[in-house]
């Protein structure tokens, strides 16, 4: 179990990386787009405020999913991550939306005071940036196995893809091309949009209780090979947070003894966790069902009588 919240613990680096990056970032696009009137990198500057509290909300999540099971929470707090990662992708969807009624905006009202060329280079800088903690969040999620956390970093490429677009629309109007902003930012907002609603159906499909039968077979293709079942009766997964909760029912020889029986489905536990890094299991042994008798035995029994 100290596994379990070390894991989650090392996924707060990413949250708070993503708050630093929000922070700094967001007041040198503000700063500069209101010095060199780039209206683009300051919409730009406007969107990583209202990340941070996307981050802030994955960073919650995560410090909540790490309290232990008490009265009212048998199991544990893991869903505060799903519900974290809902939030985000609720936030991300706004800003999506956001991105394209400005976007139509710019369209409609035509071409602006052009800002210097060189303020694009600010915005592609802050691009790379975000990518940089795209990927650091991205590897960090999938070791973590943080849906929130790669929530969080989806929402730093969607980041990413804004600033380029900024930096598309800048270059544009430099070359008389103003239509070039509002296209890309809309193509942008499009991609948001998709990026949130992606997130916000893997968290409803989470919470309420849905799982990946791809996966669902594999776990069952492990207790199978564990030696001593004889057939996997029933299996019964849901995720909560980043945990995997099994209820599995395995048959056994119907000579075994308890203790033999016990054995087993410690076996079970230790390979689960082992090769799919499964830690709540519950299993439950059966005798394997008695082979009917043969019909033709019948009919000589009976004769026999």
């Amino acid at each position: 179990m100290t596994d379990i919240y070390d894991k989650i613990k090392e996924g707060e680096r990413g949250a708070w990386l993503s708050i630093g990056a929000y922070l700094f970032l967001s007041a040198l696009k503000l700063t500069i787009g209101y010095l060199f009137l780039s209206s683009a990198l300051q919409a730009d500057g406007l969107n990583n405020l209202t990340d941070i509290v996307a981050s802030v909300a994955v960073l919650i999540g995560l410090r909540i999913s790490r309290k232990p099971p008490d009265a009212d929470h048998a199991y544990g707090h893991f869903r505060a991550e799903t519900v974290a990662a809902l939030t985000a992708s609720v936030i991300m969807a706004f800003v999506g939306l956001e991105v394209l009624v400005g976007a139509a905006r710019t369209l409609s009202a035509g071409s602006g005071e052009a800002p210097q060329s060189w303020v694009a280079g600010v915005a592609l800088l802050c691009a790379a940036a975000m990518y940089g903690v795209y990927r650091y969040n991205r590897s960090l999620s999938i070791k973590t196995g943080s849906l929130s956390l790669m929530a969080a970093a989806k929402d730093n490429l969607s980041d990413a893809l804004v600033s380029v677009g900024a930096a598309v629309g800048i270059l544009g109007s430099q070359l008389r091309m103003p239509w070039l902003d509002g296209v890309t930012a809309f193509v942008v907002g499009l991609i948001i949009c998709k990026t949130a609603w992606e997130i916000l159906r893997e968290s409803l499909h989470r919470l309420t209780d849905g799982f990946d039968q791809q996966e669902l077979k594999r776990i069952r293709g492990t207790i199978a090979e564990v030696d001593g079942v004889e057939e996997v009766r029933e299996l019964k997964a849901r995720v909560n947070g980043s945990q995997t909760v099994l209820d599995v029912v395995v048959e056994v020889a119907r000579d075994l003894s308890l203790v033999e029986g016990h054995e087993i489905a410690d076996r079970i536990e230790a390979d689960l966790k082992k090769r799919h890094e499964i830690y709540f299991v519950n299993v439950h042994v059966e005798p394997i069902e008695a082979a009917a008798p043969d019909k033709n035995e019948q009919t000589e029994s009976g004769t026999d009588r």
